[in-house]
């Protein structure tokens, strides 16, 4: 058994789809939602590409002036303050919060490693009921850098003082599964609606439709 799971927040726990109505007000489109996540994490992956560090607020905070442009709606500050309140009172996915109790029950230590800000991070999980279930709650800005960098991933495992190979990082993302992949983690994919491994990558070690499935995956 590996001695920690560690998994992603936004979008592998938590429904990023409860933003669509909002984002439909302020754009007058809810795929601006979808538009804008991904920018973010583009523009993520980018700073990190080329060797440097933004806080993943801040990076979100450029790409929503981005989505804007795109939209022809750029939101005022009142409208951004709304889209952030929201982003720290997401659900998690139905099946969730039964998921990670059955995998503590079965011995795991569960830690959440997120891009986002700490702060943000611990406001999410205690909102969506799920912070109890954490031994512990990791911003990968601590590390002073951004998944998919190894460098995030191995501040983690060095956390929880553990070897890579003793940790599976389990996410919605083909980029994080790719970076866990290379500073040597066993990896589980979740395949949320539309989102696939990066077949350039590792095959993930587990891969399963949601979280209910992965614990199957992984118990077996």
């Amino acid at each position: 058994m590996s001695q920690a799971l560690l998994f992603d927040v936004n979008e592998t726990l938590l429904d990023l789809t409860a933003l669509d109505p909002l984002f439909e007000t302020i754009f007058g489109d809810r795929a601006a939602r979808h538009d804008w996540f991904e920018r973010a994490l583009m523009s993520a992956l980018t700073v990190t590409a080329t060797g440097g560090y933004q806080p993943f607020d801040g990076v979100a905070a450029a790409a929503l002036s981005v989505t804007g442009e795109h939209f022809g709606q750029r939101p005022n500050p009142d409208e951004r303050a709304r889209i952030a309140t929201a982003m720290r009172r997401l659900p998690a996915h139905p099946e969730v919060a039964a998921a990670l109790d059955q995998l503590y029950r079965a011995g795991y230590r569960l830690v959440a490693l997120s891009n986002s800000p700490g702060e943000m991070l611990h406001a999410q999980l205690d909102h969506a009921g799920l912070l109890p279930r954490f031994d512990a709650v990791l911003s990968a800005g601590e590390a002073g850098a951004l998944k998919p960098s190894p460098a995030v991933y191995r501040y983690a495992t060095e956390q929880m003082t553990i070897a890579p190979a003793e940790a599976v990082m389990i996410a919605a993302h083909g980029w994080d599964i790719a970076g866990a992949s290379r500073a040597g983690l066993a990896t589980g994919f979740v395949a949320r609606p539309g989102y696939y491994p990066d077949p350039l990558f590792p095959a993930p070690d587990y891969r399963a439709p949601d979280l209910a499935a992965m614990v199957e995956a992984i118990s077996a």
